[in-house]
């Protein structure tokens, strides 16, 4: 049975974070660690997630010296992690009990090195308010729309290397790590079973319009190495694929 490594960065999500824990150590799959970074200098939530740290010996705690933002928080705790696989979970996010074992399965299966699947839409309320259906993703569609919900995927450590991490931007940094993936006509295949709650806050810094709007254009400039232009277009192009999704979703 793989060793499964399970990261969370945690930054202000007191409310969320007991709840999303308790949806790792409930899983039907059991070995796996749980690794949170913790990533506020402001220490007021460090003895809270301290007494989380007391419910379970697979979890683990670290704390970041300064603020490194989700992206590179992720790094450190795939390098610190001591699973073959990693499995990516926010902080205010929830799985459903088989998950892991379910998602697994279908890896091993059908020899694949990295998975996403369907997950609902919950609020503050952990109310249902929507869904995503998983797909198939090649290098081509992600660029025009990024449907891979993070708290989802599954994947072999071995993939991630100095270049293929996440990105130190804002936002969008987990897609840019999708896009590296599937670079060289690799895919990540979709579970379409929704095994995740992927928790919409309004509050939330991915809420932000307009910091969306810059990361995007990051991606495609610094991150893909597009031109000027084509950056533009394709930023066009996933803005309007992402207005599309939340209309589907009202």
């Amino acid at each position: 049975m793989d060793l499964v490594s399970v990261i969370i960065p945690y930054y202000k999500k007191k409310e969320y974070l007991e709840l999303t824990i308790n949806s790792v150590i409930q899983q039907t799959y059991k070995n796996f660690e749980i690794i949170i970074i913790y990533d506020d200098v402001n220490k007021e939530d460090l003895n809270f997630v301290r007494k989380i740290k007391k419910k379970d010996k697979r979890i683990k705690l670290y704390i970041n010296k300064k603020n490194l933002g989700a992206g590179r928080s992720r790094n450190r705790g795939i390098k610190l992690s001591k699973g073959s696989l990693i499995a990516f979970l926010d902080s205010d996010d929830l799985w459903t009990k088989n998950k892991l074992k379910r998602q697994i399965f279908f890896m091993k299966k059908n020899a694949i090195d990295i998975s996403h699947t369907s997950y609902y839409v919950i609020n503050s309320n952990n109310q249902i308010i929507g869904s995503r259906r998983a797909k198939n993703m090649s290098h081509k569609m992600l660029l025009n729309s990024c449907d891979i919900g993070l708290s989802t995927v599954i994947l072999k450590k071995r993939i991630i290397t100095d270049k293929i991490k996440f990105a130190n931007i804002n936002t969008k940094e987990d897609y840019v790590l999708w896009l590296k993936i599937t670079l060289n006509n690799s895919k990540i295949f979709a579970l379409k079973k929704n095994l995740t709650k992927w928790r919409k806050l309004d509050d939330s810094l991915s809420s932000s319009k307009l910091q969306k709007l810059y990361d995007g254009y990051l991606v495609y400039r610094k991150y893909m190495n597009f031109n000027l232009l084509k950056s533009f277009v394709y930023l066009m192009l996933l803005s309007f694929n992402y207005i599309l999704k939340e209309l589907k979703n009202k």
